[in-house]
């Protein structure tokens, strides 16, 4: 099975604010996001930070795939989180969006850094997390935790009688059917526009195939391959310029043999997307779009 880098819960869960009047006011090249891509929640951020065009407002530093401190963390961020909390314990994990004028971590917390970044900074992006939709891109993040990244960690796990797998397999096609549905008749998970909820998604699937993949045998891999229009979403996705250019598939490989604690199976073999071709594919509308 997949053992996850060591980290703990958030440490920091600092808010960017509406105003001056807040600890931390929204203000152009005040902050700074240190990720590492091949992490989960650092893709997302880092696809949320293209989709809302934020490189000239809010830059990132982009840190090695596999953490080098021997705790799981990385040594980079040591120093910002030592100044932040004093003999700061555990490791130094991205994300991170730290404030360039103290010198300290804002946040590490994934999902308040994604709306802080939207509904602070994308004011001239799209509306990723549109009003009255929080319900349901809370519904389809649990979807993917629950239904398809744990699901694929039972289901792939050594050492569990077939059944257990089984189920967990079952788990894991029925969260793909219902998204095979909801995709029927429309591009996103919620309609026409792009949200949050398809970031989410589009990250967990790419996790499915590139990680979770190596620990099922080939008749689950060939099971999950049997929902069309999910895995045509994300390649879709993959081509988009938004998407496509932070996927460093070298680099969640090494990460993923890094800390893994089981061993591969025959679905490893049995690559649902070519995801390469598709970030290719970004780039060249990317090249393309700016003239």
């Amino acid at each position: 099975m997949y053992a996850p880098s060591p980290q703990a819960a958030p440490s920091f869960r600092g808010r960017i604010g509406r105003d001056a009047h807040s600890g931390y006011p929204a203000v152009p090249h005040r902050y700074r996001l240190h990720l590492a891509p091949s992490c989960p929640d650092c893709l997302r951020i880092a696809v949320t930070h293209s989709l809302l065009g934020l490189d000239g407002v809010l830059p990132v530093t982009v840190l090695p795939a596999v953490p080098d401190a021997p705790d799981g963390g990385h040594l980079a961020l040591r120093p910002l989180y030592e100044a932040s909390a004093h003999q700061h314990r555990g490791p130094a994990t991205a994300p991170v969006l730290s404030d360039g004028w103290t010198g300290r971590i804002v946040s590490t917390h994934a999902p308040d850094i994604l709306q802080d970044l939207t509904r602070r900074f994308g004011a001239s992006g799209p509306d990723l997390y549109p009003e009255g939709a929080e319900e349901r891109i809370a519904a389809i993040g649990r979807l993917c935790e629950e239904g398809i990244n744990a699901a694929a960690q039972r289901a792939g796990r050594s050492g569990v009688d077939p059944g257990t797998r089984e189920l967990a397999l079952t788990t894991l096609l029925r969260a793909l059917g219902a998204l095979e549905e909801w995709l029927t008749s429309a591009d996103h998970l919620l309609g026409g526009d792009l949200t949050a909820a398809d970031v989410r998604l589009w990250v967990t699937l790419v996790q499915l195939d590139t990680v979770h993949r190596w620990h099922l045998d080939a008749a689950a891999v060939y099971r999950i391959t049997d929902h069309p229009r999910v895995w045509a979403y994300a390649r879709r996705l993959t081509a988009h310029p938004a998407f496509g250019p932070h996927l460093d598939l070298d680099g969640i490989a090494r990460r993923h043999h890094a800390h893994c604690r089981g061993s591969e199976a025959a679905g490893a073999a049995v690559r649902i997307v070519d995801w390469a071709a598709q970030v290719r594919r970004a780039g060249t509308v990317a090249r393309t779009a700016g003239g």
